[in-house]
């Protein structure tokens, strides 16, 4: 049977997910997608809810009045995709790979943002930086950028995975600030928490992490020749010894721990996707996502140092407002 083409792939998750979106996502578009302010309108008084990282602390410590920027908005969303296809992202235990997971949450992702005007683009991840796609509106742009995914072949790798060097490029290669999708199984040599939390102070960061649960708990196989990916090693191994695979579950734990307390240091959000995954449902996860960050930076509270900083007129709270919830 003839693979289908880029163009069955894309029509068929816009009749099969997109659609279900619509109704779905229907009136949280603009929560979802949100364009970054970039031109200053206005300072104003700090008022509860308000955003405090829009304070202005020069105005604010000047007047001894808590002041925010208020901003013109900018409703064009710039979106990168980093994309990790590297070996190790063609793993899959049952029909679906990590790299086909990756291929449609892009395809969708990319498809909601440009039906609104938005643009996106990409950097492709083999052992190195391979490819970039500009960011450019349209369905067109999404189905070559799909096309892109489901071509595209690592060359023979020589090295690990180094996720720092993917990280490091889209810093200098990203010109403005835009949502960053770090879609990857993040299975790199060490070194790339400090470029993705660099990363995350420049533009806003999402990690979309890929595994397989075959990665997390081996099933009982019997006498099984497994190989590494991206290097070629094999070893033969008895997944019937049920010591091995209770110490297999041990080390697959002690580096989950280590993945999910290096993306928290790095401050993104982490979105999991498993190659089981229904897809809508992992859209709306990260929808989710979205709208828990948009309510925390909406209702986020004055910070405890500020009305000490303000010195002895932000000490006394008889004749001052509350702000962010405290007096």
């Amino acid at each position: 049977m003839n693979a289908p083409t880029t163009e069955a792939i894309l029509r068929r998750l816009e009749w099969t997910v997109i659609r279900r979106l619509d109704g779905l996502l229907q009136g949280d578009y603009r929560s979802l997608f949100r364009g970054a302010g970039l031109d200053l309108a206005d300072l104003r008084e700090y008022q509860h809810h308000d955003d405090v990282r829009h304070i202005d602390w020069n105005v604010t410590a000047r007047l001894q009045v808590p002041h925010v920027r208020q901003f013109t908005e900018d409703r064009e969303l710039n979106a990168w995709f980093l994309l990790d296809l590297s070996g190790s992202v063609d793993f899959g235990s049952q029909e679906r790979t990590k790299r086909t997971v990756s291929a449609e949450f892009v395809a969708v992702l990319a498809r909601l943002l440009t039906r609104h005007g938005n643009r996106v683009g990409a950097l492709v991840y083999g052992s190195a930086v391979d490819a970039m796609l500009p960011a450019r509106h349209g369905r067109t742009h999404v189905l070559h950028l799909l096309q892109r995914m489901r071509s595209y072949q690592p060359p023979p790798a020589t090295h690990e995975t180094q996720l720092r060097g993917l990280l490091e490029s889209a810093m200098r290669m990203i010109p403005r600030r835009a949502m960053v999708f770090v879609i990857s199984d993040f299975i790199s040599a060490p070194g790339w928490e400090l470029a993705l939390a660099h990363l995350a102070r420049r533009h806003e960061v999402l990690a979309i992490r890929l595994y397989d649960a075959s990665e997390l708990e081996l099933p009982d196989l019997g006498l099984v020749t497994i190989q590494d990916a991206e290097t070629g090693e094999q070893l033969f191994i008895d997944t019937h010894d049920a010591g091995f695979r209770e110490r297999f579950v041990r080390a697959a734990e002690e580096n989950e721990n280590r993945l999910h307390e290096a993306l928290a240091r790095a401050g993104v959000d982490t979105l999991e996707l498993a190659t089981d995954d229904d897809l809508v449902d992992s859209v709306l996860r990260f929808a989710e996502m979205r709208k828990q960050r948009s309510r925390l930076s909406a209702g986020g509270a004055m910070p405890v140092h500020l009305l000490r900083d303000l010195g002895p007129a932000g000490a006394s709270s008889a004749n001052r407002p509350e702000v962010g919830g405290r007096p």
